[in-house]
């Protein structure tokens, strides 16, 4: 068996086949497997934005209810064992070479899969082998050709509709929801929380025609927020007049509703789960990467990480930048992009808000040069400079920051998750 190193190593190596969506190298997969998926009860997370935080408040409400949980996401921060966790611990190393040793057993070699296909065959394998009572399982890209739409869910669950992977998905928010519409399964409960008409029109004619009971976010459940950022939420079972999540942004109390939803359903399908249990899920949820406090020294500048990766996640960070903010210290931008994504509107939106900004990159083939970025600023940016090396971007500044003031890192969750192992002392060897 290969160790841990040679086992991710060849994973990555399939990147080399690209993206390649359809179901049918998947169901090969598995059914030479034994059809772990099937014997797995499963809430179905697609979206644009907010997956993984509606995903991690609905584990982490589940495991304070003791349900053995699983969750399975992608991408990862900065290790490969982070994307299979059970009741919120990563899969241990030696997991990984044995599970895909076992994946690898059963590949076609005339057929070869993608990455994304061989490690979600490597996640059904490994939760049904750990007979977990729920697994969270998120899309990768879309939801109809998504590896991970071979499942048969509980529930279904859509966040949200931006664009998004337009070459893969469509150049519109309808051609896009059709794409996210396509884990909506027959009779099963689907909760959304799609907003545009263009696109919420696709979304419950979907769920009309799937005969899904649909679950909309203002309607079914609303959410009502607070200047302090508590809130209060009615669901059709459950109601809490103040509630707080460990999550910081003005955008999660959306994604509280919507994992409200979710956690209702469970409940109604005999699931030991109650409204206190989602409650005390909502205080202990953590999710890294995304507007997240570093721990940072008395006398050092306030550190955060986001890794608003497109249009609607960088809205999201503008509404919430004032949380942000150290009165009298200025708010210093560690900026770094990949290269396919909408770069010139990410930055317009983000950049005005920023006293200073620093240009750089991740060591990702996608990310765009920090010349890239600089060229593409808006008119209006701050004053910027430019360095290539991540390590050295995030020190000059928390220099330009000072003792007062704020160190934002974001524009792409590689640039976050590079930021993170190299705050924690952490090798970069295991990004992808």
């Amino acid at each position: 068996m290969e160790t841990y190193e040679q086992a991710v190593q060849r994973l990555y190596d399939l990147q080399k086949f690209g993206i390649k969506l359809g179901l049918n190298s998947t169901e090969r997969l598995l059914a030479r497997l034994g059809d772990p998926h099937l014997k797995l009860p499963t809430v179905h997370l697609a979206g644009t934005n907010g997956k993984g935080s509606v995903g991690a408040m609905l584990e982490a409400t589940l495991r304070q209810a003791g349900l053995k949980t699983g969750f399975y996401t992608s991408p990862h921060l900065v290790r490969f064992t982070e994307r299979f966790k059970i009741d919120g611990q990563e899969i241990a190393e030696n997991e990984v070479a044995a599970l895909a040793d076992d994946v690898w057993w059963v590949v076609d070699p005339s057929q070869p899969p993608t990455f994304f296909e061989i490690v979600t065959a490597m996640a059904f394998l490994h939760f049904a082998r750990r007979g977990v009572d729920v697994l969270i399982l998120e899309t990768g890209l879309g939801g109809r050709l998504d590896a991970t739409n071979v499942c048969r869910p509980l529930a279904s669950l859509i966040t949200n509709i931006g664009l998004e992977h337009q070459d893969f998905l469509g150049k519109t928010l309808a051609s896009i929801a059709f794409e996210k519409a396509g884990v909506i399964k027959p009779a099963t409960p689907l909760i959304h929380g799609v907003s545009q008409k263009p696109a919420r029109a696709v979304i419950e004619a979907r769920a009309r025609e799937m005969a899904a009971p649909e679950i909309r976010l203002g309607r079914e459940i609303t959410c009502r927020r607070r200047a302090d950022e508590s809130f209060a939420l009615r669901g059709r079972l459950w109601r809490f007049d103040d509630l707080r999540c460990n999550l910081r942004g003005r955008h999660q109390p959306l994604n509280a509703a919507l994992a409200l939803g979710a956690t209702e359903v469970l409940a109604e399908k005999g699931l030991a789960v109650g409204p206190e249990h989602f409650a005390a899920g909502l205080r202990r949820v953590d999710w890294p990467g995304r507007l997240e406090r570093w721990p940072t020294d008395e006398g050092e500048p306030a550190l955060w990480l986001d890794g608003a990766h497109n249009i609607p996640s960088a809205k999201a960070l503008l509404a919430s930048i004032d949380l942000l903010r150290r009165p009298g210290g200025p708010l210093v931008m560690v900026v770094g992009v990949m290269a396919d994504k909408a770069v010139d509107k990410i930055l317009a939106i983000v950049l005005p808000a920023a006293d200073r900004v620093v240009f750089s990159r991740p060591g990702y083939s996608r990310a765009a040069t920090p010349q890239a970025l600089a060229a593409a600023a808006p008119k209006d940016c701050p004053p910027s400079e430019i360095n290539d090396d991540l390590a050295s971007a995030i020190q000059r500044a928390r220099e330009l920051a000072g003792p007062e003031g704020v160190v934002l890192i974001t524009g792409s969750l590689f640039t976050v998750g590079e930021a993170r192992a190299i705050l924690g002392g952490m090798p970069t060897s295991d990004l992808p």
